[in-house]
């Protein structure tokens, strides 16, 4: 990654840095961490899906040559107003977003651009993306769920991604490694387990939770985290290959099919 970044969410790039770059931009993949602004229990903060969407979009940029942009921090949190200090926009708004940035950087000739979502309640992201690829515009939306399956697995993470929903092993773990400095007393007695979550999307979090957990933060770790960001890493090859004009290669899922 070109540059330096500010307390490790913020890209440090001057115009000079991006100017430098020139012809390189056209061949790039913009990469736009997207996370929200929600309850993570007492021990995690407000900002926990934007620093965990930074931090898989640093692992990211250390290892790939992408143009890294700031983050979107504040998404559609709906589920989670019951709580003090979750502030949400709408699905619409945050599409408008999305859009008009991904317009931005092809008239400054990034052709490419990848969504990094760090919310699960970001639904429309995926609505944005199908739409640009419609239209013929290279876009994606990364981690796929298979991506985070496969990184837990590396992981060692004990929890399922069924059960992980909020504030759990995951999250607990990314913040340890990137960003200890966050964490406050609580997650190593704050498991709690909802597997039934079916109608969420009418009750909101408060339907399932009092405490705003779901899953059990107290098997988080450092090294987790640090294996977790390493695995979405790896699989994110995949989706740079898609984008980019040389990338080629069979899309995985596709091996054998006729």
């Amino acid at each position: 990654m070109s540059g330096s970044e500010i307390s490790g969410v913020m890209p440090a790039d001057t115009t000079e840095d991006v100017r430098g770059r020139g012809a390189e931009l056209a061949r790039q993949v913009a990469v736009l961490p997207v996370g929200s602004y929600e309850q993570h229990g007492p021990y995690l903060p407000l900002a926990t899906d934007t620093l965990v969407a930074c931090a898989v979009a640093r692992e990211i940029a250390a290892a790939y040559p992408v143009h890294l942009l700031p983050p979107v921090t504040v998404a559609c949190s709906h589920e989670h107003a019951a709580w003090p200090g979750t502030v949400s926009i709408s699905a619409p708004t945050l599409h408008a977003v999305v859009r008009d940035i991904a317009d931005s950087l092809r008239r400054s000739g990034v052709g490419a651009l990848v969504v990094v979502n760090g919310h699960g309640g970001n639904y429309v992201l995926g609505n944005v993306v199908q739409e640009a690829s419609a239209r013929g515009e290279r876009m994606a939306l990364f981690p796929a769920a298979e991506d985070w399956e496969a990184a837990r697995v590396r992981a060692g993470v004990v929890t399922s991604m069924l059960t992980d929903m909020h504030a759990g092993e995951i999250e607990t773990s990314v913040l340890l490694h990137a960003h200890p400095e966050f964490l406050r007393p609580g997650y190593e007695t704050s498991d709690f387990v909802a597997d039934d979550r079916r109608h969420l999307l009418s009750l909101g979090m408060s339907g399932y939770t009092d405490s705003g957990v779901i899953g059990r933060p107290s098997l988080g770790s450092a090294v987790k985290g640090k294996e977790l960001l390493a695995g979405l890493a790896e699989s994110f090859g995949a989706c740079f290959a898609l984008l980019t004009e040389d990338g080629g290669g069979t899309v995985p899922g596709r091996e054998g099919r006729g």
